[in-house]
C-alpha cells in the first residue's frame, strides 16, 4: 500500500468504465498511494496523481513549517507543462488581486479583497490596461454577473457579510451608481471570511458560499448558516441551504456539461500532515460533506464531541470527487471554455492551490488540472502550473482564482506576488 503505483493507462476493462473514458485525456498514468502525497518542493508540471480514501492515514501530531512569501527573483518563473508559455500579465495596478471572472465583452473582473475594491483589466494588444470598478467594499471575494449569458445588467460582489450589486451594461469600467444590497445577514468574518457567488444557468437560482468560523465546533448561533452553500433568488431571498457540511467551500463554479455546482474546499487543520486531504467536488442538492463530525466519507473527528442532529450521519456523507494533497488551501475554480488549448483540454476543471501553512513540508503552491468526461471525474489530478515554491520551501507567489480568457489562454492571480499570469498553448 505504501509503494509507488503507476497505472498504466489502456482500455483494460479492469480499470473501470471511468478509467476507460478518460484513457484519452490521461496518457502518461498517474501516481497513486503514499507517494502522490507530494509537497510543493517537488511538484513537476504535467505529473498526474491521484488520491483515495483508502490512502488517510490515522490522525498524527502536525509538525507545522510556517511558511513565508519571499521575494520574487527575475529567474523565478511558474513552470507549465511542454507545450505551454507563462507570461507576466499584469502587475502595476494590482495589489493582491483574489476572485477573476470575464465578462461578457472579455473583460476580467477581479476582487482585491484586503484593499476593498473590484478591479477591471482590459486587454489592448497584450497589454492589460486596469480601471478601478468599485471601492469600499468589505473584503469582497465573489465577483460574478447577472443575468447569465451575452447581456448581463448587473456586477455582483460577495463582501464577507452581504451580497451586493451595481448596474452594469457589456463594457463599463467604473460603476454608474451605488452598490445594492440584496443580502445582509450573511455571517461575516471569521476564519473563512470569503463569500463566493454563482447563478444557475437560467438565473433563477443564486448561490453563495460560506465558510465554517473555526476548524471543527458546531457553536450556535456563530456557525449557523456557516460551511455550507446557501440559495437565495437572485433578488436576495433566502431559499434554503443547498449543500452542507463543507468546512470551507472558496471557489464555486457551474459545470457547463452537467450544470452541476462544482466546489473547491479547504477542509480541517491539526489532525497532522496528511489529514485532512483539500478537495474538489460536485456538489448534490441536499447533500452532507460531513464537516464537522466526519471528514471524506465515513472518517471521524476524534475532536468533534458536540450533538449532531439526526439527519447528520455517518451513512449520509458525500466523498468528494478529487482529493488533493492536504492544506493545499484550494481555492478559485474555472472549467476550460477556450478552444486555444488543444482537445483533450475542453471542459476540464482548473483549481487554484493556494499553498498550505501548516505542513512540514509545504503543499500546493499550484495549478492543478482535473480532466472530466462530459463533466464527469475519476479523482486524478495533474500539477499544471507550478514552480510558485522556493528550494528552501518557502514561496514567493500564491495563486487564488483562475479564469478562461476571451483569447482561449488561462489567467491566474497571484496575491502572493501581486500579479496575473497568463498561460496560452504555443505547441512548441
Amino acid at each position: 500500500m505504501n509503494r509507488t503505483r503507476w497505472i498504466v493507462v489502456s482500455g483494460s476493462l479492469m480499470l473501470g468504465a471511468a478509467w476507460t473514458l478518460l484513457a484519452a485525456k490521461v496518457d502518461k498514468g498517474f501516481t497513486a498511494g503514499q507517494d502522490a502525497f507530494v509537497g510543493a518542493v517537488d511538484l513537476k508540471p504535467g505529473s498526474f496523481r491521484r488520491i483515495t480514501v483508502a490512502d488517510l492515514k490515522e490522525p498524527t501530531q502536525p509538525k507545522p513549517f510556517l511558511g513565508k512569501v519571499l521575494p520574487r527573483a527575475e529567474t523565478m518563473m511558474p513552470q507549465a507543462p511542454a507545450g505551454f508559455k507563462v507570461e507576466l500579465y499584469a502587475k502595476e495596478g494590482l495589489r493582491a488581486p483574489r476572485q477573476i471572472r470575464r465578462a461578457p465583452n472579455g473583460d476580467l473582473f477581479v476582487a482585491e479583497t484586503n484593499g476593498g475594491e473590484i478591479k477591471v483589466v482590459r486587454d489592448n494588444r497584450g497589454k492589460a490596461e486596469i480601471s478601478v470598478f468599485a471601492t469600499g467594499l468589505n473584503r469582497p471575494f465573489g465577483v460574478n454577473f447577472y443575468p447569465p449569458g451575452p447581456n448581463p445588467q448587473y456586477v455582483y460582489v460577495g463582501n464577507t457579510g452581504s451580497i451586493v450589486r451595481f448596474a452594469y451594461k457589456n463594457g463599463d469600467l467604473k460603476a454608474s451608481g451605488s452598490p445594492e444590497t440584496l443580502v445582509n445577514d450573511i455571517p461575516a468574518g471569521g476564519n473563512h471570511f470569503t463569500r463566493d457567488v454563482i447563478f444557475s444557468k437560467d438565473g433563477r437560482r443564486m448561490f453563495v458560499s460560506v465558510g465554517s468560523a473555526d476548524n471543527v465546533s458546531d457553536q450556535q448561533p456563530v456557525q449557523e448558516h456557516r460551511a455550507n452553500i446557501l440559495e437565495y433568488t437572485p433578488e436576495g431571498k433566502f431559499v434554503k441551504i443547498y449543500a452542507s457540511g463543507i468546512r470551507n467551500p472558496v471557489g464555486i463554479e457551474l459545470n457547463p456539461v452537467t450544470n452541476e455546482i462544482w466546489t473547491s474546499v479547504n477542509e480541517r487543520d491539526n489532525l497532522g500532515d496528511n489529514l485532512v486531504p483539500d478537495y474538489i467536488t460536485s456538489v448534490k442538492e441536499g447533500g452532507f460533506y460531513g464537516w464537522p463530525w466526519f471528514y471524506i466519507g465515513q472518517h471521524q473527528d476524534p475532536r468533534a464531541k458536540m450533538a449532531r442532529p439526526a439527519d447528520k450521519t455517518e451513512a449520509s456523507v458525500i466523498v468528494p470527487d478529487v482529493l488533493v494533497t492536504p492544506h493545499s488551501a484550494s481555492l478559485g475554480l474555472t472549467f476550460y471554455d477556450g478552444t486555444a488549448f488543444p482537445a483533450e483540454y475542453r471542459g476540464d476543471l482548473f483549481a487554484c492551490e493556494h499553498g498550505s501553512w501548516n505542513r512540514s513540508q509545504r503543499s500546493g503552491l499550484e495549478v492543478v488540472r482535473v480532466p472530466l468526461d462530459q463533466g464527469k471525474s475519476n479523482g486524478v489530478f495533474e500539477d499544471f502550473l507550478t514552480g510558485f515554491a522556493t528550494p528552501d520551501g518557502n514561496s514567493w507567489g500564491r495563486p487564488v482564482g483562475v479564469v478562461t480568457g476571451k483569447d482561449g489562454a488561462l489567467y491566474i492571480t497571484d496575491d502572493g506576488y501581486g500579479a496575473i499570469w497568463k498561460v496560452s498553448y504555443t505547441g512548441k
